[in-house]
């Protein structure tokens, strides 16, 4: 059973003060509510509500907006549709459904633009409890989420610690560091230099697909690992017949058109396609903006009245977001006596690896849900964990089995 809809939240205020006098939320159901079995699914930075696949799917969305979890979510899958009530939904500041700077603001008729108020990490999780509010769901079974959405499961353990009972935080961490913070600001400065980004008024003329093209190629980078980007392209020419009719520089006639510049322009291309620019600058900030201890001493203090089960996954190739910084929530966690585990799964595919690597993602949140942290000796798979007692302590072969 699935359920596509919007919901009308009415009036919201922003935790920067400012409110909208509607908040629609786009989300899908999966499964049926038996009371005790609500899984709430939490999407990366460009995702959408569309988690699994669902046989009225149509083809208006792409990448990560359409069934961007589909290997993990579903009937038999990890998080098994059969057994559990999942429920994911669009995020505000997006513009897949849920109200952001393209949706119409009603006291203007036209599109928001830059006037829509900033949005956080904690806007996200409220906009999300008020719509499981609606469709009558109290305390989850279990969050769970990668990227910024694994941000978004940490801040719902700090926000509505008795609301969930079990959590599954995947390539994530309490904040961003430096260097990703850098490559974000760098991103956005793309956007809002294009001619076309008009202050971010520019839905009646030509939109900033330029800007909006370049800082997608930098968030591709920033997905990928040195060793995966070798596999892939190396220094390899993509061939003098795919050489752009327009080259970017007067000098590209001369050299060659590289594969990895072939794959950033067409991922570029179908990103520009789908995807609004504004709704990327709110976004980004969004999750430049989480940080897991504000308002608290310490990480530590913001998840110290959570109760339940935490599972950490990380992955070796991710320099976006680390096995250090998950690690370093887990420390975190075991400081107030968090039931926690931190699974470390060896690959090279970067931060890519929690959307392409189901075989190695789905199985841990499946023990999560099915078993919790329980029973956990030895592991089948060539990931390790570090858990409360154990550093790096292997992990139950059970919580692999398919």
């Amino acid at each position: 059973m699935t359920t596509r809809d919007t919901i009308d939240l009415g009036e919201f205020a922003f935790l920067s003060g400012e409110a909208i006098p509607s908040l629609e939320v786009a989300y899908e159901t999966y499964g049926d509510f038996t009371g005790d079995n609500a899984v709430l699914v939490c999407h990366a930075l460009t995702g959408s509500a569309h988690v699994a696949r669902r046989p009225d799917a149509d083809d208006d969305t792409a990448g990560q907006a359409r069934a961007w979890w589909g290997d993990i979510v579903g009937p038999g899958k990890a998080i098994d549709t059969t057994e559990y009530y999942v429920v994911c939904a669009n995020v505000p500041g997006s513009c897949y459904g849920t109200t952001g700077p393209s949706s119409t603001n009603p006291e203007a008729d036209e599109p928001y633009g830059t006037d829509f108020p900033p949005v956080t990490v904690g806007d996200w999780t409220r906009a999300q409890r008020r719509l499981l509010d609606e469709l009558g769901v109290g305390r989850l079974h279990a969050v769970v989420g990668g990227s910024v959405g694994g941000m978004n499961v940490l801040d719902w353990l700090r926000r509505y610690p008795d609301d969930v009972g079990r959590a599954g935080a995947v390539a994530t961490a309490a904040r961003l560091d430096a260097q990703c913070l850098a490559l974000d600001a760098v991103a956005r400065r793309a956007i809002t230099s294009d001619p076309n980004w008009n202050g971010g008024h520019y839905y009646a003329g030509p939109e900033p697909d330029d800007g909006l093209a370049r800082a997608r190629q930098i968030g591709h980078v920033m997905y990928l690992s040195k060793s995966s980007m070798a596999r892939k392209f190396g220094r390899r020419s993509a061939g003098r017949e795919t050489v752009r009719e327009e080259p970017l520089d007067p000098a590209a006639s001369f050299f060659p058109y590289r594969e990895v510049e072939s794959y950033l322009d067409y991922q570029a291309d179908k990103f520009v396609s789908r995807f609004d620019a504004n709704s990327y600058l709110y976004l980004t900030r969004a999750m430049d903006d989480f940080d897991l201890s504000a308002g608290y001493e310490s990480d530590a203090n913001a998840l110290a009245a959570f109760d339940g089960e935490l599972l950490l996954q990380s992955f070796t190739g991710d320099w976006h977001f680390t096995v250090d910084q998950s690690e370093a929530v887990a420390k975190a966690a075991r400081e107030v006596d968090v039931d926690v585990a931190h699974h470390v799964v060896e690959s090279d595919h970067g931060h890519d690896a929690f959307l392409v690597e189901p075989e190695k993602v789905g199985p841990p949140l499946s023990g999560l849900l099915e078993d919790g942290l329980s029973a956990r000796t030895i592991s089948d798979t060539g990931g390790t964990e570090t858990s409360e007692s154990d550093d790096f302590a292997p992990v139950h072969s059970s919580l692999f089995s398919t």
